[in-house]
């Protein structure tokens, strides 16, 4: 059986979005299991996408030069694995992501990183919106406390999961880390 490529995007890995500085997160296992995924992806192969942000603006920690813009030592990319930087929350905005998927015939993305609500949600919605079958990894994704509209405080786990439901079954299956492996 010919598998059809599957490239993985790893989004906002970065290291402004680890240790303490970040704040509270739900899924403290996710760079374990996004790391997972990145070793099998590079057994296989098939193309990894290495997303960062960018910040537009000065002394953010992600803007460039800035220590918190730099990947995290363990999901970097290898010579040869694609790297994507962005200015908004969607990977598909004036980057290139596009055409760079059109041009390989890659008509699958699986989507770890952080944030689940923010830059996953965004290029998930988008990835599905161009007609790309979309699998986001629930447990490949964080992200962190949000007040709602109507001023109440929502868990990171409680944001986490609404984003997931945001996406099921309209724009992204949602997968656990060891279901994404039968992707390969």
């Amino acid at each position: 059986m010919n598998k059809e490529t599957v490239a993985l995007l790893i989004i906002d890995m970065q290291k402004g979005m680890s240790g303490p500085a970040a704040g509270e997160r739900n899924n403290p296992g996710a760079e374990s299991n996004i790391k997972y995924l990145q070793t099998a992806w590079r057994k296989s192969g098939f193309p990894i996408i290495h997303i960062r942000h960018i910040s537009r603006t000065p002394g953010s920690p992600f803007w460039l030069g800035q220590p918190g813009a730099e990947f995290q030592e363990a999901l970097a990319p290898l010579a040869g694995e694609h790297v994507v930087e962005k200015n908004v929350p969607d990977a598909f905005v004036h980057s290139g992501l596009e055409r760079w998927l059109h041009v390989r015939g890659i008509r699958q993305v699986v989507i770890v990183g952080v944030s689940t609500n923010n830059s996953v949600e965004a290029t998930a919605r988008t990835a599905g919106n161009l007609g790309l079958k979309v699998y986001v990894v629930a447990d490949g994704t964080f992200t962190f406390p949000k007040t709602d509209y109507s001023g109440v405080l929502r868990s990171a786990s409680e944001v986490h999961a609404m984003s997931l439901a945001n996406l099921d079954g309209e724009y992204a299956s949602i997968l656990r880390a060891e279901q994404a492996l039968d992707l390969l």
